[in-house]
């Protein structure tokens, strides 16, 4: 999302979509939020922008070659007010285009490479969720630090159309877009918005608001929610392989302490001490969990450049990481390698020669 001050009006804000055909009450005796609705907010003095927008899901398609399910937005030539970004060829829709509902698209940079590769796509027809639509521009996007990787605007047409040609979901897809003017704190542009929704849609001092306004706070504070859910999860099911893999080496050293009991009693014969034998069997248990990780880390580079390559995102991890990872397997080995070392150094010599 491009700026701070940017905040959205929604038909009901959820953390998780909702299920159009199982609504509570409450949602569903809420009314939409109409086009008329979004020009009486960017008519107020406190408001730069606003406009009723959609966004949806699909596949973009050019002469047999598609993309996976991707981001659509229905918006308006001021798209980039909300999402910043720079046209880098073409244009943005007219005026007419915007009334018209023309089939018209602008699309962002990564999926022309990928469906157009060198061919210039301007004129071209192309469909966008199954409907054709005329390329007009090509958009870069900025960065979006609450997008998960993965997740690029792949086109942007005309609400008017996309009201047409699909059926937007009211309550998880549509909302309007609000950016304050320069100098109006967030807080008073929502005040106004609050106000002038409000007095529209004739709501009485006591009844609640029909509507919900979501900040860029709130937005934050889902992203964390849910980031910090899923480290969780990660960290818990990374513990649990851990503690497997551990003990599947305590098991495996076992083994090789009760194969090679006989070893072990030559060796103490010949001056090793205990020492000597428990260190021996800790190297072995770290080098068998370091050279794990190793292989591990190898399949996983292979496959983070692999999806680097195919979703154009960033899906390797840092060295840092990295070498973090291989200390973390080579202190697995050392931790699960201490009883079966202990048990190694513990043999009497004389029982160990005798083992068969």
């Amino acid at each position: 999302i491009a700026g701070p001050t940017t905040f959205y009006v929604m038909k009901v804000f959820s953390q998780q979509p909702l299920n159009p055909d199982a609504l509570p009450k409450w949602v569903r005796i809420r009314p939409d939020l109409t086009d008329g609705e979004a020009q009486a907010i960017e008519r107020l003095p406190e408001i730069k922008y606003a406009a009723i927008w959609a966004q949806l899901m699909g596949r973009l398609e050019f002469e047999g070659r598609r993309t996976q399910n991707t981001g659509i937005y229905a918006a308006d030539a001021g798209y980039t007010e909300i999402q910043g970004g720079a046209l880098v060829s073409g244009r943005w829709f007219t005026p007419a285009e915007e009334r018209a509902g023309a089939s018209v698209a602008v699309i962002g940079g990564a999926f022309v490479r990928r469906l157009f590769g060198n061919i210039d796509p301007l004129g071209r027809t192309m469909r966008v969720a199954g409907r054709p639509v005329t390329v007009i521009g090509v958009y870069e996007p900025a960065e979006n630090i609450f997008a998960p990787p993965g997740s690029e605007t792949g086109a942007v047409i005309t609400y008017r159309f996309a009201d047409h040609a699909f059926r937007i979901d009211p309550v998880n897809q549509l909302f309007i877009a609000v950016k304050p003017r320069d100098g109006v704190s967030v807080a008073a542009a929502q005040e106004a918005v609050t106000v002038q929704l409000r007095e529209m849609r004739k709501l009485r001092p006591a009844d609640g608001n029909t509507f919900d306004i979501i900040t860029q706070d709130q937005i934050l504070d889902v992203f964390n929610s849910m980031t910090g859910v899923f480290f969780a999860v990660m960290i818990v099911l990374a513990s649990v392989a851990l503690l497997v893999g551990g003990i599947g080496v305590m098991a495996i050293m076992m083994v090789s302490v009760t194969d090679r009991t006989r070893e072990i009693g030559v060796r103490k014969a010949l001056g090793a001490t205990r020492r000597d034998i428990q260190t021996q069997f800790l190297i072995e248990a770290a080098t068998l969990t370091g050279v794990g990780g190793v292989i591990g880390i190898v399949f996983g580079l292979v496959a983070g450049s692999a999806v680097t390559r195919l979703l154009t995102i960033q899906a390797s991890p840092p060295w840092g990481l990295t070498l973090i990872a291989v200390a973390v397997s080579i202190a697995i080995g050392l931790v699960f390698g201490v009883l079966p070392a202990r048990r190694a150094a513990r043999l009497d010599p004389i029982e160990a020669l005798r083992y068969e």
